[in-house]
This record gives C-alpha cells, sequence and structure tokens, in this order.
C-alpha cells in the first residue's frame, strides 16, 4: 500500500487552494491525499487507503462502490473528494484516471521485488532488448541525408533538455568536434530560445528528445524552423518534435516495471547519435582521417600509451 506521511504543517498554498472557489490548478492527486489523510476524519482516511491502495479501480468504481468497500456512507466519500482538492466526487474519479495512467507502475510495491538473476544482468537485458529494436529503426531511418546536412552546415546547434538529453547533447558536441564540425550546445530553454531565433538557412539544429514533447524544445526547434535552419531530430518517430523535422532519426523507448534502473531509452539515442556522427565521419573520407590522425598524436605526446587506446580519454 502506498505509504501515508505526515506533514509538519500544511502549506499556505494549499489551504488557499482548498479554500478558494477559483477553477482548481492541476496538482498530484495522489501526494495530496497522502499528506491530507492524517488530518482528515476517521471515515475519511478509510476511503483514502481504498484509494491509495488501488488507483485504478477507484477510478472506475461509482460512489456507492467506493463506500461500500471503504465501509463508510456515500457522503463520507463526497466529503473526502471535498477534502483533497476536488469539486466533487467526479472530480477525484478523474483525477485517480489520469494518475493511474501515468504512474501506476510507480505506485506498486511489487516494482521493488527482487528478481532471481543478479541485478547486472537485468539490466543488461533491458539494454540489449533497447537496443535491438531500434537497430531495426535505424536501418531505415535517412542517416546519410541527415549528415549530409551536417556536413554543409556553417553551424550546428545541439540542443537538449532533462536528464539524457543533456548529457548526450554535449556527447553529440564532443563527437562534431573530433570530425571538424563547429559546433555549441544549448541545454537551458531560455537560452535555446535565444539561439534559434539568431539561426539561418546555412545552420543546422539537432534536437535530442526521446519523448519529443518537451514544450520548451518543441517550441524553440519551430522558431529555428521559422528562420530557415534544417532540423535534424533524434526523437520518437510520431511525436510533436519528429513532426517539426527535416530528418527524423527515430528513438523509441522500451521502459519496464522495474522503474529503479535508469531509462534504457539512453543507450537508443546514443547509438543513434553514434551512427550519424560515423556516417558524416565516413563521408568526409580523408578529411576525417587527417583530423583523427592529428588528434591521436597530440594525445599520445601528452599521456603516452598504445596505439589502441580510445580519441578523448
Amino acid at each position: 500500500m502506498f505509504q501515508l506521511f505526515r506533514v509538519p504543517q500544511r502549506s499556505p498554498i494549499l489551504t488557499i487552494f482548498m479554500n478558494s472557489s477559483a477553477e482548481p490548478l492541476s496538482f498530484d492527486i495522489v501526494a495530496r491525499i497522502a499528506e491530507c489523510a492524517p488530518e482528515l476524519r476517521s471515515a475519511e482516511r478509510k476511503v483514502a487507503a481504498l484509494i491509495l491502495d488501488d488507483l485504478t479501480g477507484a477510478s472506475r468504481a461509482s460512489i456507492g462502490a467506493l463506500a461500500q468497500q471503504a465501509g463508510v456512507s456515500v457522503a463520507t466519500v463526497t466529503r473526502f473528494a471535498k477534502a483533497v482538492g476536488c469539486r466533487d466526487v467526479r472530480e477525484l474519479k478523474l483525477r485517480l484516471a489520469q494518475a493511474a495512467a501515468v504512474g501506476q507502475r510507480f505506485l506498486q510495491s511489487g516494482a521493488a521485488a527482487g528478481t532471481p538473476e543478479p541485478l547486472a544482468t537485468r539490466v543488461f537485458d533491458e539494454v540489449q532488448t533497447a537496443l535491438t529494436h531500434n537497430h531495426q529503426l535505424l536501418r531505415q531511418a535517412p542517416v546519410a541525408e541527415a549528415a549530409a546536412a551536417l556536413r554543409e552546415a556553417r553551424m550546428i546547434y545541439v540542443f537538449g533538455m532533462g536528464g539524457g538529453s543533456t548529457a548526450l547533447a554535449d556527447e553529440m558536441r564532443f563527437r562534431l568536434v573530433r570530425l571538424g564540425r563547429p559546433v555549441a550546445t544549448y541545454q537551458d530553454g531560455l537560452l535555446q530560445r535565444m539561439v534559434a531565433s539568431t539561426v539561418s538557412r546555412e545552420c543546422v539544429v539537432i534536437a535530442l528528445s526521446t519523448t519529443g514533447r518537451v514544450p520548451e524544445m518543441v517550441e524553440n526547434c519551430r522558431i529555428a524552423r521559422s528562420y530557415g535552419a534544417t532540423l535534424i531530430t533524434l526523437t520518437a518517430p510520431a511525436s510533436p518534435l519528429a513532426r517539426l523535422a527535416d530528418w527524423v532519426i527515430p528513438i523509441v523507448a522500451f521502459e519496464t516495471d522495474f522503474i529503479y534502473k535508469p531509462s534504457s531509452s539512453r543507450y537508443a539515442m546514443m547509438m543513434a547519435l553514434d551512427v550519424l556522427v560515423t556516417e558524416l565521419a565516413v563521408s568526409q573520407g580523408d578529411e576525417s582521417r587527417e583530423l583523427l590522425r592529428r588528434m591521436k598524436h597530440a594525445l599520445d605526446a601528452h599521456r603516452g600509451g598504445g596505439d589502441r587506446q580510445p580519441l578523448g580519454d
């Protein structure tokens, strides 16, 4: 069951919200119920416990069924709905349905259950599954066309937001610099917007987003397109971001109920990134070879080491 917790005191914002007649703002109904539960009447706490134990079931049950299962009156269920910030039971059920759809796997204690195989095996298997599925997509992706746009660009801007995409935006920059490409990365939404307003037809924007639904990212790329920049996206193929792109390198996330492991979609995006940059390197031919030779010479003169040490480490 979801853990009920006590907070020292109700926040002023929560009090204003619950006493206001204005339209309710968006809020996390699960966290709200858990926060309010210790202050509710005994009968209302029974409703809270029932709901948190099964969000999906509660969202689908009638008010009478909820009352019967919790062992309380229908009036108690109505009072509970208002106590947690909803206008009525109908709004409560709507918010519960939304919460269940978004995060049910994060609310079930079974998600933390151990498994017979070692964690290393479980992580490896999920990464391998993500790479296998995305490999098939990459074989059909317009990688050569996107690489050609990068080769001809006067300036390349890489946009990334969030955990994985932020880190991989810099990874893209590191790889493109090795190939002599003029490139900069921007992970802040406001800076992206500013940069997007300065681009021209000779510029390329590479946007990294596993979901392709981050509002700031989509809007910033729309601005860049309006000023003539070519847009290459590494993102979900049916997303709003993908619909803006000149060239889409598809990324499909395969998330499981094992919520404690970082998303394996990071590996899928890195594979797509590597494929795109390798295509660029090959297409540049002797130019790439000479740049990489210079880099290897400079590194070996600094650190020593054998011929097979990786570039950059």
